[in-house]
């Protein structure tokens, strides 16, 4: 993953990319995807770039982009939680887990910690309804979750890391 620096990308990492998908209609949202794995994220040049290379508006490059909530415009965290919040969750006490989050990281949702380490996105479901509560964090799914578990994974992750 490459990240944008002092307000620029490196665009040529795009070239493969939208070589491959510039004459395949209907693929803007791969080419996306495909950003978002390169970058971590959609900078605004690159969407820019996307839009003059496949001869798409960038008003509907932006707006297939913030339609998709799987796009994110801020880098994250090396450790994304997705903290449920669908209704099995939340009968289950999602927003003590959320507490819990906030206490152990000192972030609330949508924000990514100091060190940029984790980043928070509470989203309205995961599927995993009998695990609930329950959340991700990259691609690993935790359930059955109680404040204490919650902040004992989050403390072995950040100490894996020192």
């Amino acid at each position: 993953m490459s990240c944008c620096c002092n307000g620029t990308c490196d665009l040529s990492l795009l070239k493969d990319v939208l070589e491959k998908y510039k004459n395949i209609p209907g693929s803007l949202i791969t080419v996306l995807q495909k950003v978002q794995e390169l970058y971590g994220y959609l900078p605004q040049d690159a969407l820019r770039h996307v839009a003059a290379e496949l001869n798409i508006p960038p008003a509907t490059v932006f707006g297939v982009a913030t339609f998709y909530t799987q796009f994110r415009f801020q880098p994250v965290g090396k450790y994304l939680i997705l903290l449920c919040q669908g209704t099995a969750c939340h009968v289950n006490s999602s927003l003590k887990i959320e507490r819990a989050i906030h206490e152990e990281l000192e972030i609330e949702d949508g924000q990514t910690t100091k060190d940029g380490l984790f980043t928070l996105k509470n989203v309205a479901c995961l599927g995993c309804c009998s695990l609930s509560p329950v959340m991700m964090i990259n691609e690993d799914t935790y359930g059955n979750l109680t404040p204490d578990k919650t902040k004992n994974i989050l403390k072995d992750l950040r100490e894996a890391q020192a």
